[in-house]
């Protein structure tokens, strides 16, 4: 199965993977390897490349899934380097969208900012500003719950706000 190609990377995190999409130069192979670095360092679970420039997108059921392009697989651009061989994977079902120098980020993004539909498929989506560090957000994504959330309550907190950070890995 072939799915459109798009301009993006993808890197598996865990059981999902992240869509990073943004213009060119915006720093999408950046992130990726980022991604990958912080698996390697237990900032997050396993992080293995999908694809880098370049991934196809396909509905499988109810679940979109990324994949290399041919050409491509097992390649990624680092800054200085050049282009670079690595581990990959050859599919894997996204679970959150990253879009870099988004015209629609802000500090506090309304919940329909956060989300986006792609094939018909709904996904939590991080707008990110031009010039604004993408991990930190993808990591706190990934990491903790929005406190908003019913496990956040705020009778849980001794402040009263319900801001309680909690170990969540966004894989399910």
């Amino acid at each position: 199965m072939s799915g459109a190609s798009i301009h993006a990377s993808a890197v598996k995190v865990g059981e999902r993977a992240v869509l990073i999409r943004g213009p060119s130069g915006a720093g999408k192979s950046r992130l990726a390897f980022d991604l990958i670095l912080a698996g390697r360092s237990g900032q997050l679970p396993n992080a293995v490349l999908v694809g880098d420039d370049r991934v196809r997108l396909d509905t499988v059921g109810r679940e979109l899934c990324v994949r290399p392009v041919a050409e491509l697989a097992g390649l990624i651009e680092i800054r200085g380097l050049g282009i670079r061989r690595m581990d990959f994977v050859a599919e894997a079902p996204v679970g959150l969208v990253i879009d870099l120098a988004a015209g629609d980020a802000e500090r506090l993004p309304p919940a329909e900012a956060r989300q986006i539909s792609i094939s018909g498929v709904l996904l939590p989506r991080i707008p990110v500003a031009e010039g604004f560090s993408p991990l930190p957000l993808v990591v706190a994504a990934l990491t903790t719950t929005d406190s908003s959330s019913p496990g956040n309550l705020p009778d849980h907190c001794q402040k009263g706000i319900g801001n309680h950070i909690r170990f969540n890995i966004a894989t399910e």
